[in-house]
């Protein structure tokens, strides 16, 4: 008996050892799955054989495409970049017998690497997702491109500016390092209130979590039943207000709406203990009730944005629960929203349990997640465009970044509490117990969403790897809500940041999908549609929005407190 005790405490010790090495020296899993996959290979020779000989014909045919360049051959690419590759667009990588080789030789070994590890044996679709995305970190960050003795643009760029293009470089690279990010964009181009978020509004509202900006409509009458959008508080609100041609707020007010915001405060280390409860009862709960109060209405439309449509769709499970036959909401719109996170795209290679005990450890000793963490790992999903392009045109060729207001607003990041952090990853991604009906108690109620019966207008985007349609689709058959589903050409954010106009460069499918059908199904029988989804989403929320009254900016127990966009935006 002592002995079994003995090796039971044994266990636990070498267990929780290796915990801690793992935390220390490899949290996401990169040498384990790597590991793991140089073992797959070892026990299969022959596959391995299969592979080598690849690399060696790959290798002959490279040399052979060299040699002939030099004797003047035509460039044949023989091994050509993907076509949305833009880092050797430059005609040097092609005119150039040295460099063109340079570039065959990386493109070669990257192909095959990647293929390879596709190709590895007894290895699961999780384990192959996640190791290719750390061997992709490292093939992009080694790319010939990133390096000023491999680069010619960036060399040639030297000489040409008698050594300035580096000069200036290093200050970029000197005042990138004090901020602790890469500059995307210029951050002296933009001031929030000034030249972004501009739409005339009011904050009527301020508490601990949030500030309630109220934007009323321009039109001389506006509809009875206010719009509530719940935007992510992953970043700030003026995604939603860059400037009046990109504006969805000024759009809405323009085409007879009021609409209020959530503006969430930035949270510090006091703000350790904010749950996703107060979230909900203290933000969604808390902005419905000024949004009514002020324009008199028993129900609002509802709308919710990435994390804020998680946060809507919870909601109203939790308020179908609480109060059935009385929930203050009249429809619901929900913007690139995950509610099932089985497979949440490429962010799921950090999701693991010890990925999770890491990100835990960095929040105990601040009360929460920085949002440049945040955001550093969401642009590990991009990295040829979000890290390393701008790493060579900022600091290789000295540039200054172009201004660009959606990258301003990306840069511009919070934090997230401690506690609702570790809820959301911990029991929405890691668990995924959102769709499991009655799994998780919120504010003292039970979660199904099949409770949900308010009409759904759905918008997701054919290009997002945030919130992959595929994903949010699967919505449709577990509410009893009918829903009216949208698939929008481009991405996360310019897929809803999309207003109409005659330079429209996007599109969208839409109609009504029958519970059961399978989502490329429904797409096949869709018809694309030309221009921007907004004008369509308006004529679905007007027979939702009642008759016309006067517009009303605030009221006696919600008064004007400050103009728009208020204080915690710029926080």
């Amino acid at each position: 008996m002592a002995l079994q005790t003995f090796y039971r405490e044994q266990s636990a010790r070498t267990s929780e050892l290796q915990h801690k090495l793992r935390q220390m020296f490899d949290p996401f899993g990169l040498f384990t799955t790597s590991l793991k996959a140089q073992q797959a290979w070892l026990t299969h020779p022959e596959e391995l054989q299969n592979v080598l000989s690849v690399y060696c014909n790959d290798s002959i045919r490279w040399y052979r495409f060299t040699a002939g360049r030099w004797l003047g051959e035509e460039d044949t690419d023989t091994f050509p970049p993907n076509p949305e590759d833009t880092r050797f667009a430059d005609p040097v990588w092609r005119d150039s017998p040295l460099w063109d080789g340079i570039k065959e030789w990386y493109l070669m070994n990257t192909r095959w690497l990647q293929d390879t590890l596709y190709a590895t044996p007894d290895m699961c679709c999780q384990e192959q997702s996640r190791t290719a995305f750390w061997l992709r970190q490292w093939l992009n960050a080694v790319a010939p491109t990133n390096f000023l003795l491999t680069n010619p643009v960036a060399m040639a760029n030297a000489l040409a500016t008698n050594g300035e293009s580096l000069a200036r470089g290093l200050q970029n690279f000197a005042r990138d390092a004090q901020r602790g990010d890469i500059s995307m964009t210029d951050l002296d181009a933009f001031r929030v209130g000034e030249n972004l978020a501009t739409t005339p509004g009011a904050v009527v509202y301020r508490g601990r979590l949030l500030e309630v900006l109220h934007y009323e409509a321009t039109t001389p009458t506006v509809h009875a039943v206010p719009i509530v959008i719940v935007s992510p508080w992953i970043n700030k609100f003026y995604i939603l207000d860059l400037n009046e041609k990109k504006s969805l707020i000024k759009y809405l007010v323009d085409q007879g709406f009021s609409v209020f915001v959530t503006s969430w405060k930035n949270p510090g280390p006091d703000d350790r203990a904010l749950s996703f409860d107060d979230y909900l009862q203290d933000g969604v709960a808390q902005i419905i009730d000024v949004a009514r109060e002020i324009s008199g209405a028993d129900k609002v439309n509802l709308v919710g944005y990435c994390i804020g449509g998680t946060l809507v769709s919870t909601y109203l499970a939790w308020a179908n629960r609480r109060m059935p036959g009385q929930v203050p909401v009249n429809s619901a719109t929900l913007l690139t929203t995950l509610t099932d996170f089985e497979r949440p795209g490429d962010i799921e290679v950090f999701i693991d349990e010890e990925g999770l005990a890491f990100i835990d450890k960095q929040m105990e000793g601040k009360g929460y997640l920085d949002g440049k963490e945040m955001a550093s790992s969401f642009r590990m999903l991009r990295a040829n465009s979000l890290i390393w392009n701008y790493w060579v045109d900022n600091y290789l060729m000295g540039n200054t970044p172009m201004a660009f207001d959606v990258l301003f607003w990306n840069m511009d990041t919070t934090r997230m509490p401690q506690a609702m952090h570790h809820y959301y990853l911990h029991e929405l991604y890691w668990h995924n117990k959102l769709v499991q009906p009655d799994a998780l108690t919120i504010a003292g109620e039970k979660i199904d969403l099949g409770q949900i019966c308010q009409p759904l207008y759905m918008v997701s985007t054919e290009e997002d790897h945030i919130a992959p349609w595929l994903q949010t689709w699967k919505l449709i058959d577990r509410v009893s809500a009918p829903v009216t589903f949208t698939l929008s050409t481009s991405g996360h954010i310019l897929g809803i940041i999309n207003p109409p106009g005659p330079t429209s460069k996007r599109s969208y499918w839409q109609g009504s999908p029958a519970k059961g059908l399978a989502p490329d199904a429904w797409l096949a029988g869709q018809e694309k549609v030309a221009g921007s989804w907004w004008p369509n989403w308006v004529e679905w929320l007007r027979p939702q929005s009642g008759t016309q009254h006067k517009p009303k900016l605030a009221s006696r127990k919600h008064p004007q407190l400050d103009a728009a966009p208020g204080l915690y935006v710029k926080e």
